[in-house]
């Protein structure tokens, strides 16, 4: 059973056919919190790291004696307890990603849509291009949809689209092959175009 949304562009232009195995999902909670979770991880660095005592430079001698100075005994500068020594349980580097196979990634971009579609927060256009490079022109594009933040979602959107998105904070582009969870949620609308949509619709079904 195929689905019917109306397409826009500025005004209502028509409808398009989607299935329902792309936009008619049941929502999968534990399904998209994994997902969303594995891709944060994924975005973390890992590259903190500090130096343990034997990786601390120096320290080779006893600083003093064992006996007679009245000090607590001592066998390197580079004990934890030292300024300078090292750190007790030392941060490494490490890697945060986590496993998420391609079809639980491409099933939690499917429910989310679906939810979207459910709480009228996905717009489909007939096509998003701009003719400059213009942050007023893309303002305009959006008022004219009635949208003040939101995540457009075109097949290509290098170029012009690129250029006039980068300085707003609630209005952002991306192709629809880079099309993620966290940037699908951040957002209160969703707007994709017919070509984004036939290219999600191709992959995910």
């Amino acid at each position: 059973m195929d689905l019917q949304l109306q397409t826009f562009n500025g005004k209502k232009a028509g409808n398009i056919t989607v299935s329902d195995a792309f936009l008619d999902r049941e929502f999968n909670e534990s399904l998209v919190h994994q997902v969303v979770t594995a891709y944060l991880a994924g975005g973390r660095a890992g590259t903190h790291a500090q130096k343990t005592r034997s990786e601390v430079s120096g320290g080779g001698r006893k600083p003093f004696s064992q006996k007679g100075s009245g000090r607590a005994r001592a066998g390197t500068i580079r004990s934890p307890l030292w300024r300078s020594g090292g750190v007790t349980f030392a941060s490494k580097n490490r890697d945060y990603s986590q496993k998420v196979n391609r079809k639980m990634y491409r099933n939690a971009i499917s429910v989310i849509l679906s939810e979207l579609r459910r709480k009228d927060a996905l717009v489909v256009v007939d096509k998003v291009e701009l003719d400059s490079p213009k942050t007023k022109d893309l303002l305009a594009m959006t008022k004219s949809l009635g949208i003040e933040n939101a995540l457009i979602v075109c097949e290509n959107a290098a170029g012009n689209l690129a250029l006039a998105s980068r300085n707003l904070y609630n209005i952002a582009a991306t192709d629809a092959a880079h099309v993620n969870p966290v940037a699908l949620l951040r957002f209160e609308k969703v707007v994709m175009s017919e070509d984004s949509i036939r290219k999600l619709e191709e992959s995910f079904v």
